[in-house]
């Protein structure tokens, strides 16, 4: 008997040495290809790269993961506690693997062997890293073996709070979500301190299977497991009784964010910041680097620009009558679900979309598009409202009609059809709308530093998301003379330099080119001061003929108008194509004295560990960050850009430019309670209406146009259309503010000249002005024309009022006119 136990016992030990000879084969064969879990300690996922206004509020969000990564120990104690309850109690205790729920997992599933229950897991939050970071999902014994020992193997290599800390950042939560704190904003709008005990708990129930708990297509579902993750809370110490009783009694409260942009306002604005940083950084970098742009957008200059810009549209486009309805539908059961089922414009929230449901002499009977929950659920309730007759009376006239079309609102719509309509202050009143089929943009400009505190690019980004103000190439007309009469004043000329206004003929490739002055006409010998007030059209083409049109040429490029532009004469009124952006630029190098600017949406970036990596200014500051004070003078910020223009150049155009607010093409249009200077700019057949102008700390220019070029009726000027519009905006845009004024640099001459023939006018003379003349300059002595006057006779008023002009005409003594 003794030899049988032995000779078994022998067996049993071979058998044994056999097995763990064939384990050690095996665990040899897996660690040798496990993955390296250092790579752990360089951790860089996919993060949410995040833009903000310039006073720092969220402007848009851009993830392929939505993801914020927070350190531990931002990580509030009760968000720790519910993840540790729902998925690995034990977690500060276990060396990686939890022996014990392990064999409890193990007695569950085979108790329930056979029932076709899912069998319970028992994987730690360790197990889980492992899996995640560095294994695939696949449900196969290797990969379960290959988790346990990366799981020893981790838990030797990092502390608990890193294992944790790389855990609530990497899991996925849905709604492309992932991440703590990336969920806490998804589902909740809220940052994980913010959180309650009950979202806590419903965040901490999504790991298991984000689908399965769904918090508007398995709600129930949701709430169950969510109940038993604050069970597990209380049942741990974590959570007092009464509080995971109330905080069992709450609606789960999911209210989705959305991703773009989050300012109102803001999504021309944060497109075009997008556009650069793909440009600047690429595709990855923008949606998985975590990036944190400042920009240079104002919040209240955004909306100010959006609303002077929206009404200026508007006016225009009801003033041509009634497009029609968006849609018909039927009404003859519940109309709330066809209408619900017609996209609105989503940035344009003044607006509701309704279906006419019936209609008489005096307005029409309207029923609002429902609203929609968080889930997409329609509203159940239905809002009706009325259109008064008072409220709609320009639609009466059908677009593109010369007439009226109707008399009264029967005429112009019927039941079933679509409208927009906006709310008015009286319950249940509203007035008839409908987007605009003209367009345009506007920019806005710090002109010291080229930041751009405002940008729309249309009426409506939901309407269309081409950004007119910085991918629209317009002729910009007559808003593109200021740079030829600085270019004049530049090189020997003064705004008292007098010039022929009258027919002229060019010559050139066979062909003849009759320019003319906008509305005909001419005024003969004129100042450049009148030329440009008046914007005449025959004065700049003389000018610019004389002075060459390489000069202007340089000036254009120099200003950042065109990357390179033609020299021909067409050009000086402004025939070629640029975009709001550049043109409002180039004002701006004019407003700042004539420093060159860069024009820039961006402050700064910082990359995902707070380095930053571009900085929009790039002036140096030497012994700005002194260790002590040892009686050295205060540092001084030098202003190395470039002077591209005279500074006295820059207040004489100004200056003229001031003319054209208060006696020229914009008088009367512009009522600041500063000084401002701009320049109108209409170009042929009135497809471009333009104004582009500034105060001493503020530019901004826009345009209107249709986006296929077509005419915009007769009298569509920049002064009439687009200078009310500029009015608008910075009359909210200075509220406020302290009214500055533009400087005289040093050394330049104020001398009375007579405003027709730019001589010195004497005491008492009438039609004077105050002229800025360079050192050097002044006045002329006699009567000088640029231009050819043999075929012109002068008006007796100017002979009548300048001795010296009539001496100078009828005796020929100037030989260059």
């Amino acid at each position: 008997m003794i030899r049988l136990i032995g000779y078994f016992f022998g067996i049993g030990a071979f058998l044994l040495l056999g097995a763990a000879a064939a384990v050690a084969i095996y665990l040899g064969a897996i660690t040798k290809d496990l993955p390296d879990y250092e790579v752990l300690a360089n951790y860089a996922p996919p993060v949410t790269t995040r833009f903000h206004a310039g006073n720092g509020a969220l402007m848009a969000e851009y993830a392929r993961e939505r993801r914020l990564y927070l350190p531990i120990q931002a990580i509030p104690d009760r968000v720790k506690a519910a993840f540790i309850s729902a998925e690995d109690k034990n977690f500060y205790q276990h060396p990686g693997i939890d022996v014990t729920g392990l064999a409890r997992a193990i007695a569950v599933n085979l108790q329930n062997f056979g029932s076709g229950r899912r069998p319970v897991g028992a994987s730690t939050i360790t197990q889980q890293v492992a899996k995640n970071f560095l294994l695939s999902s696949d449900q196969t014994l290797d990969r379960k073996i290959k988790e346990a020992i990366l799981s020893f193997r981790i838990e030797q290599a990092y502390s608990k709070d890193r294992i944790l800390e790389l855990y609530l950042n990497e899991i996925f939560f849905g709604l492309n979500s992932y991440g703590i704190a990336g969920a806490a904003l998804t589902y909740f709008d809220k940052s994980v301190t913010e959180l309650t005990i009950a979202e806590t708990a419903y965040l901490a129930a999504l790991p298991k299977g984000p689908a399965n708990y769904h918090p508007f297509r398995k709600v129930d579902a949701a709430i169950e497991r969510r109940n038993w993750v604050i069970d597990r809370m209380v049942e741990n110490g974590y959570v007092t009784k009464a509080d995971g009783e109330e905080a069992k009694k709450q609606p789960l409260g999911v209210t989705p964010r959305r991703g773009g942009a989050h300012l109102f306002a803001s999504d021309f604005f944060a497109e075009e910041v997008r556009r650069q940083i793909i440009q600047k950084y690429g595709d990855k970098a923008l949606y998985e680097g975590g990036l944190s742009v400042r920009t240079s957008l104002d919040p209240r200059l955004q909306v100010a620009a959006r609303k002077a810009l929206q009404d200026g549209l508007l006016n225009y486009d009801e003033r041509r009558g009634f497009h029609g309805p968006v849609k018909t539908i039927e009404i003859g059961g519940d109309w709330g679900e066809p209408l619900s089922k017609i996209p609105a414009l989503s940035d344009v929230p003044e607006w509701k979309l309704a279906v006419v449901l019936s209609v008489n002499e005096e307005g029409a009977e309207i029923g609002i598009q429902p609203d929609k929950e968080a889930s997409g659920k329609i509203v159940p309730e239905r809002v009706t409202g009325h259109i008064a007759a008072e409220n709609m009376q320009w639609a009466y006239r059908s677009a593109g009609g010369k007439r009226k079309t109707a008399k009264s609102p029967e005429g112009v719509f019927g039941p079933g059809d679509v409208v927009y309509v906006e709310a008015l202050e009286k319950a249940g009143e509203y007035r008839l709308r409908q987007p605009p089929k003209v367009q345009g943009g506007l920019v806005a400009m710090d002109p010291h530093t080229g930041r751009v505190l405002a940008m729309v690019g249309g009426f409506s980004y939901g309407q269309s998301e081409f950004n007119r103000a910085t991918q629209a190439m317009r002729q910009p007309g007559s808003a593109f003379k200021p740079f030829v009469y600085a270019a004049a004043l530049d090189n020997g000329y003064t705004p008292a330099s007098v010039i022929l206004d009258a027919p002229i003929e060019i010559v050139a490739g066979g062909q003849v080119w009759r320019p003319e002055n906008y509305g005909g006409g001419s005024a003969g010998p004129s100042t450049l001061r009148l030329g440009i007030e008046k914007s005449r059209n025959l004065m700049t083409v003389r000018l610019a003929n004389d002075l060459g049109m390489n000069i202007v040429a340089e000036y254009a490029e120099r200003f950042g108008i065109y990357d390179k532009m033609a020299p021909l004469l067409a050009m000086s009124l402004g025939s070629g194509e640029t975009t709001v952006l550049r043109l409002v630029s180039a004002y701006a190098v004019i407003a700042n004295g004539g420093k060159q600017i860069k024009p820039s949406l961006i402050d700064r970036i910082q990359d995902r560990y707070g380095k930053t990596i571009f900085r929009h200014e790039d002036r140096a500051c030497e012994n700005c960050n002194a260790g002590d004070w040892a009686e050295q003078q205060e540092p001084e910020l030098i202003d190395n850009r470039e002077q591209v223009l005279d500074p006295m150049t820059s207040y004489q155009i100004t200056s003229m430019m001031e003319g054209v607010v208060v006696r020229g093409t914009a008088a009367g249009k512009i009522k600041l309670d500063r000084p401002v200077a701009g320049k109108t700019g209409t170009t042929n057949d009135e497809k471009d209406a333009w104004f582009v102008g500034y105060t001493p700390d503020l530019v901004a220019g826009l345009y209107l146009g249709f986006d296929d070029p077509a005419p915009l009726g007769r009298g569509s000027t920049g002064g009439g259309l687009s200078a009310p519009i500029f009015n608008a905006f910075m009359q909210k845009a200075v509220e406020g503010t302290r009214p500055g004024k533009f400087v005289v640099p040093e050394g330049m001459s104020l001398i009375p000249v007579n405003r027709k023939t730019g001589m010195a006018a004497v005491e008492g003379e009438p039609d004077t002005i105050i002229e800025a003349f360079k050192p050097g300059t002044g006045p002329a002595d006699t009567f000088s024309v640029i231009g050819d006057l043999d075929e012109y006779a002068p008006p007796e008023e100017i002979l009548r009022t300048s001795p010296q002009a009539n001496q100078a005409v009828t005796s020929g003594s100037n030989g260059l006119f």
